[in-house]
């Protein structure tokens, strides 16, 4: 297995780490904690003028059509910068789900303008005590005339303020993938956003709909057709975070080990002592470890191969690495690492916060044991 990367994604990896330098170092991810837009403008339209927002869109779409595996370099670069930018939301879920689910027409109206920077689109997906399968949408869509009136429910919608429309996965039947796609404006009568604070102290909404008329034209795609395309997408989507959770890994890591090395007790490093010294060993095994499986799932899903369990097994891994690698370098820092002067708090928060977000570790467990148990004997 060649696990080189190509002069191309060498170039890729190194603009992403630039662009991140630039327009969002932690200065600006410290000052953007808790604020309603949650993410830099001018980052934004960079990633937009790059090409970066339509990445995996194809060309004839305004995209660059470019690979999982690519996407994943990016990821991995905007995991060590804990770059705050709504890319996931839109230009993976939202526009992956367009792309699977919607009608040409709604192709046309919006993944030009996704991959631009143009509209900003955020998926209204988990609710309020309800699960990550099928029946955990129990927001309704129900026809009226010609229409659908919406009403219910979610939580944990990115970005919502600063969104063109919502995704919203919604219920249009008894049936347990009776589960529809609209498009929502955020502003229309009877939506109500109110921000949720989170342990990452990144751009959370809750969001209600009271009777919000939506029309037809609005569902993406045919009657029954979004659960599937949500599942499919979702399955790109953890790769990536997978990526971002190696990416804050590593960096985290990086900066661990220079502390060891500069901050002294008993006239010796802290790196010099054997049990911090395993510690950080440990954490290099891991790290690498979950880097060639996030790669290898991401280039399974380039050259189209399944990844039903590599990928849930690709964010498991990553995710643990990175929220235990957090916790130990708090622990090297002495304690301090706590304090809101130390940047590893940055890291360990968000490590916590993306292996609890969108598939959490339970339920990627229950994805990997179903396809370990199902597996025929060889």
């Amino acid at each position: 297995m060649n696990l080189d990367f190509s002069e191309e994604q060498v170039v890729l990896r190194e603009m992403v780490r630039g662009l991140c330098a630039e327009y969002a170092p932690l200065e600006v991810v410290r000052k953007l904690e808790d604020d309603p837009i949650g993410y830099p403008t001018d980052f934004w339209k960079q990633q937009g003028e790059l090409g970066l927002l339509g990445l995996t869109l194809p060309e004839s779409y305004g995209g660059a059509q470019q690979t999982a595996l690519d996407a994943a370099i990016v990821y991995e670069e905007f995991g060590r910068a804990l770059a705050p930018s709504p890319h996931f939301v839109s230009s993976v879920l939202s526009g992956g789900a367009l792309l699977a689910a919607g009608t040409e027409e709604q192709k046309k109206s919006w993944l030009p303008r996704i991959g631009s920077g143009e509209a900003i689109l955020t998926p209204a997906w988990l609710e309020p005590g309800n699960g990550y399968g099928p029946r955990g949408v129990q927001v309704e869509a129900v026809a009226d005339g010609g229409d659908f009136r919406l009403s219910g429910t979610k939580r944990h919608v990115l970005f919502a303020s600063a969104a063109d429309r919502l995704l919203v996965l919604a219920r249009t039947g008894p049936g347990e993938a009776d589960v529809d796609l609209f498009l929502v404006d955020p502003k229309a009568p009877g939506v109500d956003l109110t921000q949720q604070l989170s342990l990452a102290s990144d751009t959370q909404y809750r969001v209600d709909f009271r009777d919000v008329r939506v029309p037809a034209a609005d569902r993406v795609g045919a009657a029954g057709s979004g659960w599937a395309a949500w599942s499919d997408v979702m399955l790109d989507a953890i790769i990536l975070l997978g990526a971002q959770a190696i990416g804050g890994a590593d960096r985290a890591l990086e900066m661990t080990v220079a502390y060891a090395k500069e901050r002294k007790q008993f006239d010796k490093p802290l790196g010099a002592f054997q049990a911090l010294a395993h510690y950080l060993a440990d954490a290099a095994t891991e790290v690498d470890g979950g880097r060639v499986l996030v790669y290898e799932a991401a280039w399974a899903r380039s050259e189209g191969r399944p990844v039903d369990r590599l990928a849930p097994m690709a964010k498991l891994f990553a995710c643990d690495t990175y929220r235990n690698l957090t916790a130990m370098a708090i622990q090297v820092h002495g304690g301090v690492g706590f304090t809101i002067e130390y940047d590893i708090q940055l890291y360990f928060r968000r490590a916590k916060q993306l292996q609890m977000s969108w598939w959490d570790a339970r339920h990627l467990e229950e994805r990997i044991a179903s396809s370990v148990l199902d597996r025929p004997a060889s």
